[in-house]
């Protein structure tokens, strides 16, 4: 069992927490950070590119001269993708490129990230994130004396609305809940802050039987 220490929001030290070394001390594979962030992006795209072909777009359907006679070349339409004002030919349309790896894969992407934070010495847990108050600058300074550095991921159990309000205008930093922690978002950020509760939370959602 991997044992991290636990501190206060002053940085002092209150105990240790035992985390599991199949979560927090896995192998890192970094193949499978990259399936699962590579489909974290795609499934982020709209995917709303279009354009019109030659049915789509206004303008006469007549012949636009007679077939024989003219020495010019035959065309039928003045929508020919050849004309301007045209349609184009094989335009884009608008498609899902969204896709889901299988939950072995997502699970084992997400024990590789928390292993790798916690080997790179990147992660700080703590008793418990009660800032008392709905205030962005008591937060701040309560993540400059942790020392998480300048892109933070805060994580912790969904009903802290304070720690979620005042969060929420930072630039560099997110608060996220157990269940919405995310291969992508852990590797963005510079340092991981969980709450204990939330080291548990994630601990056994990464333990979860395989489906």
């Amino acid at each position: 069992m991997a044992k991290v220490d636990v501190f206060n929001l002053k940085r002092e030290k209150v105990g240790e927490l035992e985390l599991s070394d199949e979560v927090f001390a896995a192998e890192v594979r970094e193949h499978l950070l990259h399936e699962v962030v590579t489909a974290q992006l795609a499934s982020r795209r709209a995917g709303t590119h279009a354009g019109k072909e030659r049915a789509a777009v206004s303008g006469s359907s007549k012949k636009i001269y007679k077939q024989k006679g003219t020495g010019r070349a035959r065309h039928g339409s003045i929508r020919s993708p050849i004309f301007v004002g045209g349609g184009r030919a094989h335009p884009p349309k608008p498609q899902d490129f969204s896709y889901r790896p299988p939950r072995r894969v997502r699970i084992g992407a997400l024990r590789s990230a928390l292993s790798m934070i916690l080997k790179e010495g990147r992660l700080t847990v703590v008793e418990n994130i009660d800032l008392g108050e709905i205030k962005t600058k008591k937060l701040a300074g309560v993540l400059e004396t942790l020392n998480s550095g300048k892109k933070t991921l805060v994580v912790d159990d969904r009903g802290n609305e304070q720690l979620r309000l005042s969060i929420r205008n930072m630039r560099d930093n997110l608060y996220l809940p157990p269940e919405g922690v995310n291969v992508y978002d852990l590797l963005r950020h510079d340092h991981l802050v969980l709450s204990k509760a939330a080291a548990k939370a994630l601990e056994a959602r990464c333990l979860e039987r395989q489906s």
